[in-house]
């Protein structure tokens, strides 16, 4: 608490020292010199792991008396003492339990800790006190046909005291199928071992958790019949997308009434699909694939507000791009929606778990073996930190009749934030089909019809001249400064997945929030893209060969090496091999834009296409790869 304290005055003596300096400093700044960072505010440090201890993360908790229990992917849990490092000592080690099948889950309940293991959830508890786990009692056993794919995953105690586990898919003849009962499903288990089939529809659903009101999220990963990452809310009954759990809807205990068939495979928008299929549910928040993240992994609620000024919000960890997004939500005409934003990146490891410390902080717990990450430890254990210093961001948006509501964590340079240039908004979708991934569909540009300040400047209202139900709205802010030292964003994107429209709440136009024209600020992606490309060909200058120290970074911010190594294969082909294709450099930009999985047939995974790249980057990338050819 003393360290609390201690930030919040320091925080507030800074921003008096702003108040005093920024005029004397906004020549600096507005050259892009010393703009705040992630890391000014928000720490990653490093947990020291044993050299013997190989701790690839599958499950993680703490327990009452500040230990950090972490479970691996090698099928052991571990017992943390000091995990803060106190007084810089070292952590202390020690084996709890050993001998279980890849568990990726670890919760702690009345002297107990619950692992989900392949072939059941299982109960650990240490008899005599020594330290170790002495009974290993299974709870409920899971249906397995041995396939590498059934992973199981949790639990986590819901509101009720029930244990909740998702069964994952497994692969087999090029796509994900339920080949065990209930795989594709979510349970809840009581603790006495009593099971009922909660909701179907999951593909791989790695992590869940619950939200402010006690409603369980679950995160899903791209696939089959998932066009990108998302998180969602799931209610008992639900379908959520993938319909292989479907196969077990006839079973007495199932609340799904669905069958496989009732699920068309018309590339339509899922939400069209939604609305003619009862039962059938949309995601609540998409989280964009290779914009925000390639593999959603854990969910954690700040309920204190430790982490940031964002208490009541959701932290959701991506796997393959070592980072942690944030995400608000609303209800609206009974309808989980929201936001999601970057948060924190450069973990040195795939974010897998995420704990709240027990006495404050994220514990960030990591593993890359076998599904890549672009932070290149194979596993890790790190601590993120808030610094008490107030960072300018978009601290929520909400959705409104006529556009949008955003809220910023300081009051907005008002000259930036009416000005039209300062924001860019896109919309579109997936399509909901059977093959792998989806590019990004039905793409438009709203006209900005008007812009609205709040008197104490922490609120913007954006009115366009038109909002899509059932689609995902990118925000730029691009534009906007903050009021006392004129820093632009910490972090300018944001997509809103608007699933329902507000009724009656139009905002009354006027001269002072009407703009004179409507203002279109950009062109579609698709042109975007061509002018990408475009550009990249005309480009002369760039050099010819570029090394890799050059690349490297690249590799790292567009998430390459989540999917790719330099000389061995990995979820995609080495970038060794895709040089031995000869491609040409133009070639290789083209098929980054516009990948064809068809000529990696023995690869399960389509890579997306990454149209984030700027051309530029992608034609360093594709000059490094033709340096490696032999």
């Amino acid at each position: 608490m003393k360290t609390k304290l201690l930030n919040r005055i320091i925080s507030i003596f800074t921003l008096v020292l702003n108040i005093c300096y920024s005029s004397n400093a906004q020549d600096e700044k507005d050259s892009g010199k010393n703009l705040p960072k992630e890391e000014d505010y928000y720490e990653i440090q490093t947990i020291q792991i044993p050299e013997s201890i190989e701790l690839g993360v599958g499950g993680m908790t703490f327990t009452p008396n500040g230990k950090l229990a972490v479970s691996t992917r090698r099928g052991e849990v571990w017992m943390i003492s000091n995990p803060y490092q106190l007084g810089g000592t070292p952590p202390n080690f020690k084996l709890f339990a050993q001998g279980l099948h890849e568990p990726l889950g670890l919760a702690y309940k009345n002297g107990f800790f619950y692992v989900s293991q392949r072939p059941e959830l299982t109960r650990l508890k240490d008899v005599d006190g020594d330290g170790m786990a002495d009974e290993y009692k299974t709870v409920y056993p899971f249906d397995i046909m041995g396939n590498y794919h059934e992973y199981a995953y949790g639990p986590r105690f819901d509101a009720e005291g029930n244990m909740i586990v998702t069964l994952n898919l497994a692969w087999g003849s090029g796509r994900m199928e339920s080949l065990s009962k209930w795989h594709g499903w979510m349970l809840k288990i009581t603790e006495g071992g009593e099971m009922k089939p909660f909701a179907t529809g999951m593909r791989s659903p790695a992590a869940f958790g619950l939200n402010a009101e006690g409603d369980v999220f679950y995160a899903e990963n791209q696939g089959g019949w998932i066009g990108s990452g998302y998180i969602t809310a799931v209610e008992e009954g639900d379908f959520i997308s993938h319909p292989a759990g479907l196969r077990w809807s006839d079973e007495v205990k199932s609340p799904v009434k669905l069958k496989p068939s009732d699920i068309p495979d018309s590339g339509k928008p899922q939400f069209e699909i939604a609305k003619g299929t009862p039962g059938m549910k949309a995601p609540s928040v998409w989280i964009p694939h290779a914009f925000m993240g390639v593999s959603t992994s854990d969910i954690v609620l700040d309920t204190t507000g430790e982490i940031g000024p964002f208490k009541n919000q959701l932290f959701v960890g991506d796997q393959g791009q070592s980072l942690i997004n944030r995400v608000y939500l609303e209800k609206i005409r009974g309808v989980y929606q929201g936001a999601v934003f970057p948060f924190r990146s450069g973990f040195s490891s795939g974010v897998f778990r995420l704990a709240w410390g027990s006495e404050g902080g994220l514990f960030v717990g990591m593993t890359s073996r076998g599904w890549g990450s672009v932070g290149n430890e194979k596993f890790g254990l790190q601590k993120l930190s808030w610094n008490g210093k107030m960072p300018f961001e978009i601290k929520a948006i909400r959705a409104k009749s006529d556009g949008f509501e955003l809220e910023f964590t300081q009051p907005v340079d008002e000259i930036t934030a009416r000005n039209p240039e300062s924001y860019v908004l896109r919309t579109f979708t997936y399509k909901y089909h059977s093959i792998y991934g989806s590019p990004m569909i039905n793409e438009a540009v709203p006209d900005l019809k008007a812009i609205d300040v709040s008197e104490d400047k922490m609120y913007v209202r954006l009115v366009f001249d038109e909002i899509r139900e059932g689609y995902i709205h990118e925000i730029e802010a691009k534009g906007i400064k903050s009021l006392l030292d004129k820093y632009p964003l910490l972090h300018k994107t944001a997509y809103y997945t608007l699933n329902r429209i507000p009724s009656g709440d139009f905002l009354i136009l006027s001269e002072k929030n009407k703009l004179a024209t409507k203002a279109t600020v950009t062109k579609t992606m698709e042109e975007g893209k061509k002018k990408n490309i475009a550009k990249g060909q005309a480009n002369k200058t760039l050099p010819k060969t570029v090394s890799f120290e050059e690349v490297q970074a690249l590799l790292r911010k567009h998430a390459c090496v989540a999917c790719h190594k330099t000389d061995e294969k990995a979820v995609g082909p080495s970038f060794i091999d895709i040089s031995s294709r000869k491609y040409s450099t133009e070639r290789i930009m083209e098929l980054i834009y516009k990948p064809e999985p068809e000529n990696w047939p023995e690869y399960a995974t389509p890579m997306p296409r990454m149209r984030n790249v700027p051309a530029d980057s992608a034609e360093k990338i594709a000059q490094w790869i033709n340096t490696l050819k032999k």
